[in-house]
């Protein structure tokens, strides 16, 4: 006898590093970063941007699809320098056609430089953007190396994110009308 799933929520973990190099543009969840001395690039076959890429592979996870680098590979001469926005709109389109949709997200960026605290909230906002939810549903937190490891060295630029995601077939509320509040 088949069971029926009773899963209505699923969790996902993306986690992305990459590399900075000096030169060029630095692009972090969406948003170019600028003012740093001397110019700093993260380096990747896409635009690199860790942020993006570590949101991607938590709500791909979290709808049990497959990663980032099986569905745009580096060795696709297509995804070379690739916009990592179109990236994750691809991929959250995949989450929605597989019955999935996105509840929030809470995400940890690791940088020594540029501070990310000044751009957390367009980096929210720009995300919120691509994925067509509220900024409500975008959590960023900013962390430092300490000086320690390759973060703290400045050599890389570290991004975590864990997504909640919740199946269609639950009667998901729409996300712009919240439940009215019950008596306290």
């Amino acid at each position: 006898m088949e069971k029926a799933s009773t899963t209505m929520f699923r969790i996902g973990l993306g986690e992305d590093r990459h590399r900075l190099a000096e030169g060029g543009l630095l692009v972090l969840g969406g948003v170019v970063i600028a003012g740093l001395q001397p110019p700093k690039h993260l380096v990747g076959h896409s635009d690199a941007d860790v942020l993006l890429h570590a949101i991607t592979d938590a709500i791909l996870g979290a709808a049990g699809l497959p990663d980032i680098g099986e569905l745009f590979p580096d060795t696709n001469e297509s995804n070379q320098g690739r916009d990592s926005a179109e990236i994750l709109q691809q991929a959250m389109e995949r989450v929605e056609r597989s019955g999935w949709s996105l509840v929030n997200m809470d995400c940890v960026l690791s940088a020594q430089r540029p501070k990310v605290s000044p751009y957390k909230e367009a980096i929210r906002k720009r995300i919120a953007e691509l994925l067509r939810i509220q900024p409500e549903q975008v959590n960023i937190k900013a962390k430092t190396g300490e000086g320690i490891g390759a973060v703290g060295r400045g050599e890389v630029i570290d991004a975590r994110c864990v997504a909640l995601l919740e199946s269609a077939e639950n009667g998901r509320r729409d996300i712009n009308h919240p439940i009215p509040s019950g008596p306290n």
